[in-house]
């Protein structure tokens, strides 16, 4: 199993105490003390498999007497009707961390499946599927753990581990040029991207040296254009109203990466449950 941080660990011991609060009254009244069961999860639908270390982990934290077993690797792909694994100890821990592990899994699971989505939609073309930000607040970790499930690839993980000049630093500072420039005097390693939004922008870009040029919503045949300006001298990414219907289009202009805030902010939970068998 991987290792999880301990903020990551932290936010699952809220998510158990905001659903459990006081105890489970009615497993309290139902279930005797000393029952123990084996309870399986489910596949109830076709996905990408995604989140079993942090599902476990909320059974760990719960009761660590309980048995966790896995049966699929992290980013397969499973089909409606697999047993996906199996969790057996204390009855009542069961029932305590049954919501919390589903509601992970499945959500972690739905950004996998929808990042595998897109990875398939480019296949062929040179372009990486990227995510973004758009995450759920403090569940970054595990949302852009599930993206590199799915095939894709992690943008900068915050604001601390990438330099980015978006719309609004180039506003503040007065050009593209200028904020490039003032990026340049710092002492780092760290690569420089800057957005740019139309064809001018682009070419004023280029002259910064800057790492990497993002196009911002920019049209097929403004992309088509800006790949063959560049002609290689600088990775580009695509970013900006991206979706199912037009991400093979644009991965053929020829572009080197495409980010998606789809992945994390528009995806539809995957489909599972935990069944008690005896």
């Amino acid at each position: 199993m991987m290792d999880i941080p301990a903020s990551v660990k932290e936010l699952i011991r809220h998510a158990i105490e905001e659903d459990l609060g006081f105890g489970d009254v009615t497993s309290s009244l139902i279930i005797p003390d000393d029952s123990v069961s084996r309870a399986l999860f489910i596949a109830k639908g076709n996905f990408v498999l995604s989140g079993f270390p942090f599902a476990r982990e909320v059974f760990y934290i719960l009761d660590q007497s309980v048995s966790f077993n896995i049966f699929n690797a992290e980013g397969a792909p499973v089909r409606r009707g697999d047993v996906l694994g199996e969790v057996s100890g204390k009855t009542r821990s069961i029932l305590a961390g049954e919501r919390t592990s589903l509601n992970i899994l499945q959500r972690l699971s739905g950004i996998a499946t929808t990042t595998a989505q897109y990875v398939d939609a480019v296949a062929g073309t040179k372009a990486k599927i990227l995510d973004t930000r758009k995450t759920t607040p403090c569940h970054r970790f595990m949302e852009k753990y599930s993206v590199r499930m799915g095939g894709g690839v992690n943008h900068r993980y915050g604001l601390f581990d990438g330099i980015l000049i978006k719309d609004n630093h180039i506003e503040a500072v007065g050009g593209i040029k200028k904020a490039v420039a003032l990026a340049k005097t710092g002492h780092h390693l760290a690569r420089i991207e800057v957005e740019v939004e139309n064809l001018k922008e682009l070419e004023e870009a280029l002259e910064t040296k800057a790492d990497i040029i993002m196009l911002d919503n920019m049209s097929i045949q403004d992309m088509t254009e800006a790949v063959r300006l560049v002609n290689s001298r600088v990775a580009l990414e695509a970013s900006g109203n991206v979706n199912l219907a037009n991400v093979r289009e644009i991965a053929e202009t020829g572009v080197d990466m495409i980010s998606v805030g789809a992945l994390t902010h528009s995806i539809t939970s995957a489909d599972i449950s935990l069944k008690i068998v005896r």
